[in-house]
């Protein structure tokens, strides 16, 4: 059985946990979120049930499954055990969950840094939640960051903590005019928490890989999406991860040559939360209307995401990147009982066509879209479960869009629901 790489292609948001949740009916054996923290959300819909998850991969509500948080993942442990507790309050098992020994922490420290540094960036705010991810990130690539395992060794983590506030409370006290943050106060709010992770935490990397070696089923679970990459998204608004297939590999500790299929998923159109660049974003009724219909405000932070019409090169770029195999359309419902439904087909840069997309980040933020109208459909859809029972319109939507960006749309979204979807394609490639 493969291992399955399921990546955003967008901004992110598109419904990455509703796909995961579609494989669950396949036999999955384990879901492994292999980069990001809690800076991003996936709901998932089962019944009458709303699951908001942040920092836990959705495979964690499907009965069998391992849900693993791969050493990609920098871990806010708070987060990490409330969430655990919210979801054994609904009676959902986590006693499988396993995390990463070389996943790393965010602390108390990183947030700090992370609201303070913001809010000094004025206008050139990129947009961060808050939440430490990006200092935890730069600490790693610093090799000044704690890992999971550094709970386990107490000489360690406070020497580990020592060099990397030494730098941190200069800058707090000198430049933001913070109080300095005690080593002290680090290392036993961390020692803390350390007896009731230790029965999760492994080498995990080891674990997935002799799972594919035994022929089951590994679902690769990204946070964010291909246009918040750090290295090639829409930088610098970007978040501090590899969200591409290519990160799947890396931040759970597996060959790239495990990776068998990669899903993209993205919406029936487009959103992006935070600042950057966004050239069909749309600041009129027509982005209320969607971002109202679709519900576009964050699982993570509740803030109203931009909204615009679908851009084929950026999901053309997505396939590239990514070497997409397939890609699930969410969403495809909130588009119902509109009379045009433009499509971004290319940009206009200062009278310079781009079918693709620009790679000067100038460009791209001058980039004008240029739209196709396809004819849009008044009938409900959410009853939908063949693509034949869409209506024409919406059948039509879907192959023009298919045939622009390069791969097929295995699924499609027509309602927030679990069972609202409409499979055409075996995701796992078995009708190929």
């Amino acid at each position: 059985m493969p291992g399955v790489a399921i990546i955003g292609g967008q901004w992110g948001d598109e419904g990455k946990g509703k796909a995961t949740d579609l494989l669950g009916d396949r036999g999955i054996d384990y879901v492994v979120k292999f980069n990001g923290g809690n800076n991003a959300g996936h709901t998932v819909v089962i019944g009458d049930e709303k699951y908001a998850l942040h920092l836990l991969p959705s495979g964690i509500l499907t009965p069998g499954v391992t849900p693993v948080i791969g050493n990609g993942v920098v871990i806010d442990l708070d987060v990490l055990f409330e969430e655990i507790d919210h979801l054994e309050e609904r009676g959902i098992d986590t006693s499988k969950l396993r995390v990463s020994a070389n996943a790393h922490i965010i602390t108390n420290y990183h947030k700090t840094l992370d609201k303070v540094t913001e809010r000094f960036l004025g206008k050139r705010q990129i947009g961060t939640t808050g939440r430490g991810i990006g200092p935890a990130y730069a600490d790693k690539i610093n090799r000044v960051g704690l890992r999971i395992q550094d709970l386990y060794d107490e000489n360690i983590l406070r020497q580990k903590v020592e060099a990397s506030l030494f730098q941190k409370n200069h800058l707090l006290v000198k430049v933001y005019n913070r109080r300095a943050i005690t080593v002290d106060e680090i290392v036993d709010s961390l020692l803390a928490k350390a007896e009731r992770l230790r029965p999760m935490v492994g080498d995990t990397g080891l674990e997935v890989y002799e799972a594919l070696e035994a022929g089951k089923t590994v679902v690769f679970e990204a946070g964010q999406a291909t246009m918040l990459d750090v290295d090639h998204g829409t930088y610098p608004f970007v978040t501090s991860s590899t969200c591409t297939a290519a990160g799947a590999a890396s931040g759970s500790g597996v060959s790239p040559r495990q990776i068998d299929r990669v899903i993209g998923i993205v919406k029936s159109y487009i959103t992006r939360v935070g600042s950057g660049p966004f050239p069909t974003e749309l600041d009129d009724e027509w982005g209320e209307l969607l971002r109202t219909r679709g519900g576009e405000f964050g699982v993570t932070t509740g803030r109203p995401r931009r909204t615009g019409w679908f851009d084929v090169p950026i999901a053309k770029y997505t396939t590239r990147i990514n070497g997409v195999t397939d890609f699930v359309m969410t969403k495809l419902d909130v588009l119902s009982d509109l009379e045009k439904v433009p499509v971004c087909v290319a940009y206009d840069v200062d009278g310079q066509r781009f079918d693709e997309m620009p790679v000067s980040q100038s460009d791209f933020h001058h980039a004008k879209p240029i739209y196709e109208e396809f004819p849009g459909w008044t009938e409900d859809i959410s009853k939908c479960r063949t693509f034949e029972e869409l209506p024409k319109n919406a059948q039509d939507y879907v192959l023009a869009i298919e045939k622009m960006i390069g791969a097929r749309i295995s699924a499609i979204g027509v309602g927030p629901a679990r069972d609202e979807i409409i499979q055409r394609h075996d995701l796992l490639g078995g009708d190929e």
